[in-house]
């Protein structure tokens, strides 16, 4: 199994809190991973990515080639389509369908979902419709996210509440338990829509 993933937002929704589930997860499976990160301009509101690779083999490079990624999780559609270069042919793209408006010229959203509607293998969510609609705060959107993208990442559902449990408990039982419903209220979602 091998899983070469592009993870991507805006600075503060919480991709790298994304990426430290999955990593936690695939460790705990004992899978290969290499990560590389860009914090854009390291503050809120900029663009924020991260390359994530796992592998039941060894991986010798952190950085995914174009063309190279299987996934693209994205919690900002315009972010989604930053990095769809990045895709295999076959290849998914799991994202937010509300937009992090930062900047005074952000392209017409309706052009924006129709671009990401042409690829075949696509999610689009309101992540934070669906977080607030089981009682989750906006900020576990991320987890909503995450959620949708279980099918396509290769690792057991119950494995990556596993993750989340351990990478959140130190926050307390009720932030794992938010952040768990905010996981299945993306993973039901999904399963509802196919």
């Amino acid at each position: 199994m091998k899983r070469d993933i592009i993870l991507a937002g805006v600075g503060g929704q919480g991709i790298l809190s994304i990426a430290t589930v999955i990593g936690e997860a695939a460790l705990a499976e004992g899978l290969y991973l290499k990560q590389a990160e860009v914090h854009g301009m390291s503050q809120r509101g900029g663009d924020v990515q991260s390359n994530l690779r796992i592998s039941t083999k060894p991986i010798h490079s952190d950085l995914i080639p174009r063309g190279g990624a299987d996934l693209v999780i994205s919690l900002e559609p315009m972010e989604a389509l930053r990095y769809v270069e990045y895709l295999k042919p076959d290849g998914w793209i799991v994202t937010s369908s509300v937009p992090f408006v930062n900047i005074p010229n952000y392209p017409d959203l309706e052009e924006v979902l129709a671009h990401i509607k042409a690829f075949p293998n696509h999610v689009l969510l309101d992540v934070e419709a669906l977080a607030k609609s089981v009682g989750a705060p906006a900020q576990a959107a991320n987890m909503v996210l995450l959620g949708a993208a279980i099918p396509m990442l290769g690792i057991e559902h119950d494995k990556m509440i596993a993750g989340v449990e351990r990478v959140f408990a130190r926050k307390g039982e009720a932030v794992v338990a938010t952040n768990v419903k905010a996981v299945e209220a993306g993973f039901n979602q999904l399963t509802i829509n196919n």
